[in-house]
């Protein structure tokens, strides 16, 4: 299992050396949204362009901005990689599925796929795995750090509903 744990934190460094999507899109037409983690000092800018021409909402681009813990930025970037191109309920689901596999109570019933960490179905319905955003799940063993793990998420979340 250390290969796999190696493997995890290789990918997390990487997003946090090497983040993608980093920047700012212009407001409007994107939306702006800033979380912030009192507890351990972190802070995401996240800009989200949403198209909405063709009635379902369709992620266009995402930015992420901000400093904190390789956690927060590594899942910062993740994410942002893990939305683009995809409907506002696609990216419901993928939110939905990662804040499950963060969750600290894997035994609850709420299917959001704490126990088996997936994107969800595609148009094909087979379920899709979660990819490089996987490498987080270790982060549940440390409670402190979930938070940092979901900022993006949460402030993800606040721009889509703006």
């Amino acid at each position: 299992m250390a290969g796999l744990e190696d493997l995890y934190r290789e990918i997390i460094l990487d997003h946090y050396r090497s983040p993608r999507n980093r920047g700012e899109l212009p407001t409007p037409p994107a939306v702006r949204a800033e979380g912030h983690n009192p507890l351990c000092g972190d802070e995401i800018t996240v800009f989200i362009d949403v198209d909405d021409s063709e009635g379902e909402g369709v992620v266009r681009d995402v930015k992420v901005s901000g400093q904190g813990c390789s956690i927060s930025q590594s899942s910062a970037s993740m994410m942002s990689q893990a939305v683009i191109g995809k409907s506002v309920p696609e990216v419901l689901a993928v939110v939905k599925r990662f804040k499950g596999m963060m969750s600290l109570d894997t035994g609850n019933d709420d299917d959001t796929g704490a126990d088996e960490p997936t994107i969800g179905t595609g148009g094909d319905g087979a379920e899709h795995p979660l990819g490089d955003l996987e490498a987080l799940q270790g982060v549940v063993k440390f409670p402190v750090r979930i938070k940092c793990a979901t900022l993006a998420w949460n402030t993800l979340l606040e721009a889509l509903d703006q």
